[in-house]
């Protein structure tokens, strides 16, 4: 599997997993047109190999595809890597788009959709994946409670040397605490730290991500000790960050 971004092009790389011809053609003509470099699979075979012949920004991943269905390439590919996703759905059952999200997705798009608000949602996620381009001195790793964030390779790993796989919402969301320590953070800040331009109200997108960032990083995701929940005010880190 390729490297998680590439961060050396000045050009997106996006890889579109879509079945349907028309589809396909249709969201690589209007990326190539936007400035993007669109490559369309079919498969999940196909997009392993596109994989494998070099490094992608973003994927596209249609839920329905013949063999391998698109959830499960989800799912394999958020084990293996923080690459943005998002997912392409004809299935209007909330349900099915909840499942999606927590199971790595970045974002949904249902199904009929228009190219401006695929540009709209790809744009967004883009801008979060290279916020940390900001400087050098932001892309050193950081450790706190025997883990440790890497801001270049975007991987978090626990104190075993596991990596722990993350949404790119989740490890922005990490990251900016792991960037304030000890400071309170209002929801609205947290935003504007992560560039997140997330669904949903501001309070419930927050509260959902933080839930999910604490199932990976605390012992009692119940009883959270790295990450307190500030009554009236939003959110504190507690842990010791040291750089390295």
């Amino acid at each position: 599997m390729p490297s998680d971004l590439n961060h050396s092009s000045t050009t997106p790389r996006i890889l579109i997993v879509e079945d349907d011809a028309e589809i396909g053609a249709m969201l690589r003509d209007a990326l190539s047109k936007n400035g993007m470099h669109a490559e369309v699979a079919t498969s999940g075979r196909e997009m392993d190999d596109r994989l494998l012949a070099g490094a992608f920004d973003l994927v596209i991943l249609d839920v329905m595809l013949p063999g391998e269905d698109g959830l499960s390439l989800c799912r394999r590919l958020r084990s293996e890597t923080s690459v943005p996703i998002i997912m392409l759905t004809a299935l209007g059952e909330e349900v099915d788009r909840i499942l999606g999200i927590e199971i790595g997705a970045d974002d949904y798009i249902t199904k009929p959709f228009s190219t401006r608000e695929v540009l709209a949602r790809i744009r967004g996620l883009l801008r979060r994946a290279y916020f940390s381009k900001a400087g050098a001195e932001r892309m050193r790793p950081l450790r706190f409670e025997g883990w440790r964030i890497d801001p270049l390779r975007r991987q978090l790993h626990d104190p075993e040397n596991t990596r722990i796989s993350m949404t790119t919402a989740e490890f922005d969301l990490l990251l900016a605490f792991c960037r304030n320590p000890g400071k309170i953070l209002t929801r609205e800040e947290l935003l504007t730290l992560t560039h997140a331009g997330l669904a949903g109200p501001v309070e419930r997108s927050v509260d959902v991500h933080v839930s999910r960032v604490r199932q990976k990083i605390e012992a009692d995701p119940r009883e959270p000790v790295l990450l307190k929940t500030v009554r009236l005010g939003g959110y504190m880190f507690t842990a010791n960050v040291d750089a390295g």
